[in-house]
């Protein structure tokens, strides 16, 4: 059964970042909403990689990235991983999917996990702009990737068996490659899940926010779809 080409078209946008804090010291994040992962700004002597802040767990994302025309090396990666995931290696490598804790498709083609790697789509054209898309189904337990818009099928399966929380992850073994984050779409999980997403829209800030006559878990829970580009802290002045 072929997938539709555009998941969750009666979901939501979602909203998270590349994390600032969880990265390479090789990877430098640009844009308002920390949207790009800049990799070896200067030279690369490594594999550099950098954690999203989204947790996916249990439930149903698709994110696109967008690939600059920089496309080379030993390995450029995109996939999901846990916390105990490396995020830099002093070498060049596959770094997603090196054990158990990582999952990751490199340009070359090649899924990654545990240590092992396995044939799964043409090797991406060099120094070509390419867009990759990314569904993780957690219900379903499975990771499917899209290249300019087609279906490349189901790559992994079994995560919904995973305890650790999954979270977005790239990496790259070559210089001065960038990897934007641009459509980010959910799935709703459950009405409430529903309402917020219609009530976020209309919270234009954390005044706006903090205004709320609600209470501060009702706020916290609004907070985490509102503003994640600064790794939300649930911290409210009521």
């Amino acid at each position: 059964m072929e997938v539709d080409p555009r998941p969750f078209r009666h979901g939501c946008d979602d909203m998270w970042a590349w994390s600032r804090y969880e990265r390479s010291p090789e990877v430098k994040i640009f844009g308002k909403t920390s949207n790009v992962a800049h990799f070896h700004p200067n030279w690369s002597s490594g594999t550099a990689g950098v954690r999203g802040t989204r947790v996916l767990n249990n439930g149903r994302y698709f994110w696109e990235l967008q690939l600059s025309q920089r496309i080379f090396g030993t390995s450029m990666m995109f996939g999901i991983g846990t916390k105990k995931a490396r995020l830099h290696a002093d070498a060049f490598t596959n770094l997603l999917g090196e054990d158990n804790n990582g999952w990751g498709l490199s340009h070359k083609g090649l899924l990654w996990h545990g240590g092992r790697w396995y044939h799964y789509t043409k090797p991406f054209r060099e120094n070509e702009a390419t867009t990759i898309g990314i569904l993780y189904d957690g219900i379903a337990g499975t990771l499917t990737y899209y290249k300019d818009g087609k279906s490349l099928g189901v790559a992994f399966r079994g995560l919904n068996d995973i305890k650790e929380n999954l979270y977005p992850i790239v990496c790259s073994t070559a210089a001065k490659t960038e990897m934007t984050l641009d459509t980010m779409k959910r799935d709703f999980v459950n009405l409430q899940d529903r309402c917020r997403a219609v009530i976020v829209k209309r919270v234009a800030s954390k005044r706006d926010l903090d205004k709320l006559l609600v209470p501060t878990r009702i706020k916290a829970y609004l907070g985490e779809a509102s503003f994640p580009f600064k790794e939300f802290n649930h911290n409210f002045n009521l």
